[in-house]
């Protein structure tokens, strides 16, 4: 492990290793968690559904404890857009939840993201699902060995401008991830492209577009966490985490190393 400028770290090939073990176990707990978010369950229940499967598989939850949050989950409800915390609410027909989750494996990270509809929702909320998670793909689908930390942000924005109206937001971003979950360099879901630290090997970034039906202006509630769009729309979000070879890119919290949604982009499959 090296660190470049700005306190970016570039990982080892073993270190990347350990981080699509990680990466796996999120995934496979997401997995989990589109099957069980369901009318009449509870996000504590999703919670604890979700921290026994992590330390089942050998990993430790990122969230739990982080900076005092108390879930292993974040699950954010309709117009709460990320950092809900998971408790007695429970789930209704017509909800949609944003379900976040990090889980340890031999102190290196994997996060990932995905926003699930409980039963039948309308037309909008659908789309603005769809929109946000091509968004994501979009981003790490630009994302080129010797680019820039912005060509990301460019093509999630883009994509999201190219399909309607709705609010990006800019307060809250993607980011790099290794030995710590949060790391330099931030990855904002806005801006012109060709900007940033460049995209190196060794180099892993997590991706998150927060996109809402709305404006981008959000609000933190008094529990101190949990953050909701200002006008009451409703949101989505997806987050994958990634890393580049020179073959291309991959997906390390995605179980098929994203071969599928990156050769549906024609994006060279950088997976091993």
């Amino acid at each position: 492990m090296v660190f470049l400028d700005r306190g970016v770290e570039i990982k080892t090939p073993d270190q990347i290793a350990l981080m699509r073990r990680a990466g796996l176990v999120v995934g496979e707990t997401l997995e989990l968690m589109r099957a069980s978010a369901r009318a009449g369950i509870s996000t504590g229940e999703l919670d604890a559904i979700a921290e026994d499967n992590i330390r089942g598989a050998g990993a430790v939850p990122s969230f739990k404890g982080y900076h005092g949050f108390p879930g292993s989950i974040c699950a954010s409800v309709n117009d709460e857009v990320v950092h809900g915390i998971p408790g007695e609410r429970v789930l209704a027909e017509g909800d949609v939840v944003s379900i976040d989750c990090g889980a340890i494996v031999e102190g290196w990270h994997g996060d990932a993201a995905i926003t699930v509809a409980i039963g039948e929702v309308p037309t909008e909320v659908t789309e603005l699902m769809r929109v946000t998670e091509e968004a994501m793909w979009r981003g790490i689908g630009a994302a080129r060995l010797g680019g820039r930390v912005t060509d990301i942000s460019h093509a999630v924005e883009s994509h999201v401008r190219s399909q309607g109206s709705y609010g990006v937001l800019e307060d809250y971003v993607g980011h790099g991830i290794g030995s710590a979950m949060h790391q330099p360099p931030n990855v904002p879901n806005y801006g012109r492209a060709g900007r940033g630290p460049k995209l190196v090997q060794g180099l892993a970034l997590a991706v998150e577009p927060m996109i809402t039906l709305g404006g981008k202006d959000t609000v933190v509630l008094d529990d101190d966490w949990t953050v909701v769009t200002a006008d009451g729309t409703w949101s989505a979000h997806f987050e994958h985490t990634f890393t580049l070879t020179p073959q291309g890119a991959w997906v390390l919290t995605a179980l098929d190393g994203g071969e599928a949604a990156l050769s549906a982009l024609g994006v060279p499959f950088g997976g091993r």
